[in-house]
C-alpha cells in the first residue's frame, strides 16, 4: 500500500516536471507549435461538415474538403474586404475626430479651471493647443518611435501571417484527409481494449471542442450582430467594424467583452459628445448584449459539458496569454477542456481531471 503511494507520489512528480518542460517548449517553439494547434482545431470544426457533406451527398470526403474550405475562404475574403474599406474611411476621417478630441479637451480645460483645479487635467496630459493629436501624443507619451516600431513590425507581421494561414490550412486539410482512416488506424495499431478507449477519448474530445467552439462561434456571431445594430440605431459611424470587434473580443472569456463595451463607448463620447443619449444608449445596449449572451444564454446552451472551474479558466487565461499572445487567450478554454478530457480518461490523472472541473458533476 506505501509501496503504491510512493509510486503515486513520483508519478505526479514526473507529471509536475512534464508540465514545465512542455511550457518551456511551447514558449520558446511557439512559432511552430501555433500554426500546428491551430490546423488541429480548424479541422476539428471542419470536420462535422466534411462529414454530413460526404453522407448527405453521397460527395467524396476529398471533394466534400474542397467544397467546404472554398465556402470558408469565400466568407473570409468577403469580410476582409468589408474591414479594410471601413478602416480606410476610418483613417480618412482622422481629421475630424482630432477637431472633437480638441474640443472635449479644451471643454473639460475650461471646467476644471472654473472650478480652480486647471492644474488637475495638466498633471496627466498636458495638451499644447498649437500642435496636432499626434504631436501632443508623440511630445507627452513618446509615441512616434512607438508608431515607427508598429509599421515595420506590421509589415513583418502580414508576410507571416500570410505564410502561417496558407500553412494552416494545408495541415488541416491532409488532417482532414487522415480523419477519415483514423478509427481504422487505431484499431490496427492498438489492442481492441486500448484502441476502443483511445477512440472513445477522441471522439469526446472532438465532440466537445467542436461543441465549444461552435457555441461560441454564434454567440459571438450574434454579440458582433447586436453591437452592430446597436451602433446602427444609435448613429455611430463605422458600426461595422464595432461589431467586428466585438465578436472577435467575444472569444476572449471575460476580458474581450469588457474591451470591447470600453471602446465602442469611448468612441460613442467622443463622436456624440456633448451629446450624451447615443453614448448612454451605447453603453448600456452593449453591455446588456454582451452580459445576456455570455452569461445567460451561452451558459444554458453549453450546458455542464465543459465543467472547466471558473479559476481554472482565469488561470488559463493568464498562461496561455504569456505562452502565446492574443492567440493564447483565444484557445486557452478549448485547450483546457482537452486537457480536462485526458486527464478524465486516465486513472491516475482523473484526481487532476476533477480538481479542473467546476465541481457541479461530482
Amino acid at each position: 500500500m506505501e509501496n503504491n503511494r510512493f509510486l503515486r507520489g513520483i508519478f505526479y512528480f514526473l507529471i509536475f516536471i512534464s508540465v514545465i518542460l512542455a511550457g518551456t517548449m511551447l514558449k520558446v517553439l511557439e512559432s511552430f507549435f501555433k500554426p500546428v494547434v491551430l490546423a488541429i482545431l480548424l479541422a476539428s470544426v471542419f470536420y462535422p461538415f466534411v462529414k454530413r457533406v460526404n453522407k448527405k451527398f453521397k460527395i467524396p470526403w476529398l471533394l466534400g474538403i474542397v467544397i467546404v474550405y472554398v465556402v470558408f475562404l469565400i466568407i473570409f475574403s468577403g469580410i476582409f474586404n468589408i474591414l479594410s474599406s471601413s478602416i480606410i474611411s476610418i483613417v480618412e476621417s482622422y481629421p475630424k475626430y482630432e477637431e472633437r478630441f480638441q474640443t472635449i479637451y479644451r471643454t473639460l480645460q475650461e471646467s476644471f479651471s472654473a472650478n480652480s483645479d486647471s492644474n488637475l487635467l495638466n498633471f496627466f496630459f498636458d495638451f499644447n493647443k498649437d500642435q496636432s493629436l499626434l504631436e501632443n501624443l508623440s511630445q507627452q507619451l513618446n509615441v512616434l518611435p512607438i508608431l515607427r516600431n508598429f509599421a515595420v513590425n506590421f509589415t513583418t507581421f502580414l508576410v507571416s501571417f500570410l505564410k502561417s494561414t496558407f500553412l494552416i490550412l494545408l495541415l488541416s486539410i491532409f488532417l482532414l484527409i487522415e480523419m477519415k482512416f483514423i478509427k481504422k488506424k487505431i484499431s490496427t495499431a492498438f489492442s481492441n481494449e486500448n484502441s476502443t478507449k483511445i477512440h472513445d477519448i477522441m471522439n469526446r474530445i472532438a465532440t466537445d471542442t467542436t461543441h465549444y467552439i461552435s457555441i461560441k462561434f454564434f454567440i459571438s456571431l450574434a454579440t458582433g450582430l447586436f453591437v452592430f445594430l446597436s451602433c446602427l440605431i444609435a448613429g455611430l459611424d463605422f458600426p461595422l467594424v464595432w461589431g467586428f470587434l466585438a465578436f472577435v473580443l467575444n472569444f476572449v472569456p471575460t476580458f474581450g467583452s469588457i474591451i470591447s463595451w470600453a471602446a465602442t463607448t469611448v468612441f460613442a463620447f467622443l463622436q456624440c459628445y456633448p451629446s450624451p443619449f447615443p453614448v448612454i444608449f451605447i453603453a448600456i445596449s452593449v453591455l446588456v448584449i454582451n452580459l445576456l449572451l455570455g452569461n445567460v444564454i451561452e451558459p444554458r446552451i453549453e450546458g455542464e459539458n465543459l465543467g472547466i472551474s471558473p479559476f481554472v479558466i482565469l488561470v488559463s487565461l493568464s498562461l496561455w496569454g504569456w505562452l502565446w499572445g492574443f492567440l493564447g487567450l483565444i484557445l486557452a478554454v478549448p485547450l483546457m477542456v482537452i486537457i480536462k478530457i485526458f486527464c478524465e480518461n486516465i486513472s491516475y490523472l482523473r484526481p487532476i481531471g476533477i480538481l479542473l472541473g467546476s465541481g457541479k458533476t461530482v
